[in-house]
């Protein structure tokens, strides 16, 4: 009896999935399998749905068809998976059941913001492509009143987003001359933004913040919304009305993971911080469903940059097994990402954040840097469908 193919599979089609579905195909033998599966065929990128919510992309501009792959040697099953049966390699959901040799999980996080008692369906986000859409809809007949920016619970993907979001609200209502009916608020439990990054790259923000006049109020750890007073009610007592409520929801690890013997003790995937191994023999994870712990007690961000440099890490160790090289990479927490503050500008940061000390850099705004933004966008569309 003839053996079968080795079989490489690739659980979720976000960035790190694509990336390492693309990456491991094009290394491996033809007669290796390379599985991609999601429930949800039609992906967006995340990084551009701060521009949907302010109008200046339409959803078709930044979505593509994971069905696409097909025709790049990549089989895609549309289904959701609900169980990840290590001991017996497969994957099972209703429908469908898929074996595997080799297991990526790039699942990313899951929203849930019903976690927080009276934010669901009161509270805007543009954590999701449809709900940066609802949020441009109401933004089109927002004439003025207090606009509250919160971050509720910690942890969250892309932690330059909610600022970046402000700034960009703030240039929003500055370009409709309304900013001068607009109060807006940011309040998160962090002790500054971005503190990963350090406190020089905070206050950096917060300056920024300042000069936008968007209060800032770190801090604040928000335990209900009270939707009959429209206000937000926090730990220590405090409360803050508003008009308009945009909200990051709480994220939380996909229940795939948090009941698979893959998971750590809060639920995300527990991996090795270079190769990005789980405990279960080569069962992979990577993105925002893990949790990797930096030297000081600190975690890695969640962020879509460090998701598509892992998820090249792993397709190039497994291709490398596959067809028997020794070599091996590591990821090395290497990342940067892009903050547009509007008016047409956007600064970046860069940085080693496996680096004892972490060395974390900010880069002034520029128009330059803006445009880097979007060419960025258009090449990563391109070149990864």
């Amino acid at each position: 009896m003839s053996k079968s193919p080795t079989s490489v599979v690739i659980l979720g089609g976000g960035i790190g999935g694509v990336v390492a579905a693309r990456e491991v195909r094009s290394a491996i033998p033809a007669d290796t399998r390379v599985i991609l599966v999601d429930r949800q065929p039609i992906q967006s990128f995340p990084p551009s749905y701060t521009w949907v919510m302010t109008g200046q992309r339409q959803p078709a501009a930044i979505s593509r068809d994971l069905r696409g792959l097909r025709r790049k040697g990549i089989e895609v099953v549309e289904g959701s998976a609900s169980t990840v049966d290590v001991a017996g390699r497969r994957i099972s959901g209703e429908g469908f059941e898929v074996a595997f040799d080799y297991l990526v999980v790039a699942l990313g996080a899951e929203l849930a913001p019903e976690a927080v008692p009276g934010l669901a369906g009161e509270a805007f986000s543009y954590y999701r492509l449809a709900d940066a859409e609802r949020l441009r809809d109401e933004l089109e007949t927002f004439n003025g009143g207090k606009v509250a920016l919160l971050i509720p619970s910690l942890p969250y993907k892309c932690p330059a987003a909610p600022y970046e979001g402000a700034m960009l609200l703030d240039a929003l209502f500055r370009n409709r001359g309304i900013r001068n009916r607009v109060e807006l608020s940011l309040s998160t439990p962090e002790p500054q933004p971005l503190p990963v990054a350090g406190s020089a790259l905070g206050q950096a923000v917060v300056s920024m913040l300042e000069r936008k006049e968007i209060a800032y109020h770190p801090q604040r750890k928000t335990t209900e919304i009270d939707r009959a007073a429209r206000e937000i009610v926090f730990e220590d007592g405090a409360r803050e009305a508003y008009d308009l409520l945009i909200a990051v929801p709480p994220h939380r690890p996909p229940a795939i993971v948090r009941e698979s013997q893959i998971a750590g003790p809060a639920g995300w995937a527990k991996v090795d911080s270079g190769l990005l191994l789980t405990d279960a023999p080569q069962v992979y994870a990577i993105g925002d469903v893990t949790a990797i712990p930096l030297f000081d007690g600190m975690m890695l961000p969640k962020a879509g940059v460090f998701a598509h440099a892992e998820a090249n890490v792993v397709a190039h160790n497994i291709a490398a097994e596959i067809r028997g090289d020794d070599e091996r990479r590591r990821f090395d927490g290497h990342g940067y990402c892009f903050l547009e503050v509007g008016g047409g500008k956007a600064a970046s940061a860069n940085g080693d954040f496996y680096g004892q000390p972490r060395q974390v850099a900010m880069k002034d705004p520029t128009r330059l840097r803006r445009l880097g933004k979007m060419l960025f966008e258009r090449w990563w569309l391109w070149k990864w469908y």
